[in-house]
């Protein structure tokens, strides 16, 4: 059997501990101080840019609107207006840093389609790379991130 180490993930294990049950969105928007901590990159009027930290790959960024809201159609139009702006500069700051040969840029509404915080819209903003899957992900449900997240932070914080 094989071990795939991880240690940098236990502050974040351990940090949940004391979170409160509430929306881990919520709690950031009401957090600047935080910001580095939860590896916000970017606040804008109406939405913030965010790290995710469970990466599908290196650079998987997420823009979120403050307001508490799962409905695209019941969100405000100068939301999703800075929602779009902000997820065409998180192209373009990736675009920048890591000269990927693609981008996957989406949202899920509602469990059903895969929202992992359904009450919460965001969208994912992710680089790609031709053959940028692997065996790890494949075979054993495994993602193999080449990149920590406070170094893709560092990259990436300059460009908001």
């Amino acid at each position: 059997m094989e071990t795939l180490w991880s240690p940098w993930r236990y502050d974040y294990i351990k940090s949940g501990e004391s979170r409160s049950n509430g929306c881990v969105f919520c709690e950031i928007v009401k957090t600047p101080e935080r910001d580095e901590i939860n590896f916000v990159l970017h606040r804008a009027s109406h939405n913030f840019v965010v790290l995710n930290i469970f990466p599908y790959i290196s650079g998987h960024l997420l823009v979120v609107p403050f307001a508490h809201v799962g409905e695209l159609d019941k969100t405000a139009k100068a939301t999703t207006d800075e929602l779009m702006d902000l997820t065409k500069r998180c192209q373009t700051a990736l675009r920048d840093v890591y000269q990927p040969g693609g981008f996957n840029i989406g949202m899920n509404l509602g469990k059903p389609a895969g929202a992992g915080i359904a009450d919460h819209l965001h969208i994912h903003i992710m680089p790609r790379w031709a053959g940028d899957t692997n065996f790890m992900t494949t075979v054993s449900d495994t993602r193999v991130i080449p990149e920590d997240l406070s170094t893709t932070y560092a990259k990436l914080k300059p460009h908001f």
